[in-house]
């Protein structure tokens, strides 16, 4: 008697990888163009990224400028999320670097004002302690102007590492002056 094995299917495919990319600006773009419309061009570049789509992108948010009292203008911060092919996280990274160098980012010194700041939060639950990225990213989850939008793309987001959905580790932060961005015109 023959053991029958059915051949895999055609349609049957591997699960969708999920990025979770953090958006954020403080200083006009290469174009001049202001904050929130970089972010906004940032974000149709990531559904341009191949074998990505964007699926969700999240209200603007405004957040003072980190460290407090440097005198920096206010951030706008979204998150986007991506799904489609699996991704390996250091050819995403550099995809991300690719799109804020074309936006005109320079990296200078840690937390100088910056035209975009593209941060990978999360890429399908991952845990990666070296090479960067490090994953999850390492300081999201201290971070309200990164955990609001969250929750607004994936509610009910498990870090893959401290085991807490995002409304938990938002409800733990104290209030920060992180609000949405009134983008209503005059």
């Amino acid at each position: 008697m023959a053991i029958f094995e059915p051949k895999p299917s055609p349609k049957a495919t591997r699960p969708e990888s999920v990025a979770l990319v953090a958006l954020g600006a403080n200083t006009p773009g290469c174009n001049g163009a202001p904050p929130v419309v970089t972010c906004e061009a940032a974000a149709a570049a990531l559904g341009r990224l191949p074998g990505l789509r964007l699926v969700k992108l999240s209200r603007w948010y405004c957040s003072d400028a980190w460290p407090p009292g440097s005198g920096a203008p206010p951030y706008v911060n979204g998150v986007a999320m991506l799904r489609g092919a699996a991704q390996d996280p250091a050819a995403l990274l550099a995809a991300l670097l690719a799109i804020e160098a074309a936006h005109g980012r320079v990296r200078s010194v840690p937390n100088a004002p910056r035209p975009l700041d593209l941060d990978l939060i999360d890429l399908d639950g991952l845990r990666r302690a070296a090479p960067d990225p490090i994953l999850p990213h390492p300081r999201a989850h201290l971070r309200r102007f990164v955990l609001a939008p969250l929750a607004e793309v994936l509610p009910g987001w498990m870090h893959p590492v401290l085991g807490e959905t995002v409304e938990a580790l938002l409800a733990r932060l104290p209030p920060d002056g992180t609000d949405l961005l009134n983008l209503a015109q005059p």
